[in-house]
């Protein structure tokens, strides 16, 4: 065999790729192309790495215990609903190692197996609670204005977080959206957001007399992207430098700040509608739902509005 030959075998079983090469490779691919995903996919797969000795060792030379001993460092005292975000992140990159590339990699070992996540049937969070969540202090600026404008829409996370601050339509507290099809609909906020975003816009953050944004994402990550994970221009903040805060991020953060998941936020503005009479129909376009069955599941009355009509059953007062 030629020594051309042998390089090109050696290099099919990855034992001349670093896990840096391959990871740099995988996130280049197709599949995750979504800002979000490659965000989320390329510090999960960074951390790993970094866990495991380091981006110049050769990817044939790592076991899959180490592996599992990576991830149980960095999440296994974490959420299961976070714990299988990262492991499924990792898995996904060592699959494609060797199913797509044939490369000889590690895997994720049976011992690090998905972990059950507990559903909450009752995402809806009573009124009273919910207002006491969004209105308190420690939650910074970012995060503060980013919670109420979910609730006060009623839109999804993802949709609010693809906003530019170009797209805000302050003074009659509204936003487009582009909807399947390329329609677009109109997200409409209340006097809550309404105060917060203007000190959202002023730089630095939250200075009451700096100059203000006028262009780029509306919510921002905290930090600058390394030139390895650089999104596309149209994710980052001419001001600023900053890209685009991302969806998981958002999710570690709210379960931190005031234990929620993004989705509880509209599921409970529905809720909160249904509960004060507001029709039907209503409630599907403020929510953009198309199907009334969809909508129906997301404003099932609240434990504090089935609390208010038990009422009703009460006895009679007796007067003495």
């Amino acid at each position: 065999m030629s020594a051309a030959a042998g390089r090109k075998v050696t290099a099919l079983r990855g034992a001349a790729i670093t896990v840096a090469e391959a990871a740099d490779e995988f996130l280049s691919t197709h599949r995750v192309s979504n800002p979000n995903t490659h965000r989320a996919y390329a510090s999960a797969i960074d951390r790993t790495i970094t866990a495991i000795g380091g981006r110049d060792r050769q990817l044939a030379d790592v076991a899959d215990a180490e592996i599992g001993d990576a991830l149980a460092a960095l999440w296994g005292e974490c959420s299961p609903a976070t714990w299988n975000r990262n492991r499924a992140a990792v898995a996904s990159w060592l699959t494609w190692c060797t199913a797509k590339k044939k490369w000889v990699a590690p895997s994720v070992p049976a011992e690090a197996e998905r972990r059950r996540e507990h559903v909450d049937h009752t995402k809806a969070v009573g009124k009273t609670k919910l207002e006491r969540l969004l209105s308190r202090r420690d939650i910074p600026l970012r995060d503060k204005t980013l919670y109420r404008m979910l609730y006060e829409t009623a839109a999804r996370a993802a949709e609010i977080l693809s906003l530019n601050v170009e797209d805000l339509d302050l003074e009659n507290r509204r936003a487009p959206l582009t909807a399947k099809g390329g329609d677009v609909e109109w997200v409409y906020w209340e006097s809550g957001t309404a105060r917060l975003l203007p000190r959202l816009l002023r730089l630095p953050d939250g200075h009451p007399h700096g100059p203000v944004r006028t262009q780029g994402p509306l919510f921002l990550a905290d930090r600058k992207p390394v030139p390895a994970r650089r999104p596309a221009p149209e994710h980052i903040c001419p001001h600023t430098g900053r890209p685009r805060l991302g969806y998981d991020r958002v999710r570690v953060l709210m379960e931190q700040q005031i234990g929620l998941d993004p989705h509880q936020l509209r599921h409970s503005a529905a809720t909160h509608l249904g509960e004060q009479k507001v029709p039907l129909q209503l409630i599907m376009a403020k929510t953009r739902h198309k199907n009334p069955r969809t909508a129906m599941r997301y404003t099932q009355p609240g434990g504090e509005a089935v609390a208010e009509i038990t009422g009703i059953l009460a006895p009679p007062r007796r007067d003495h």
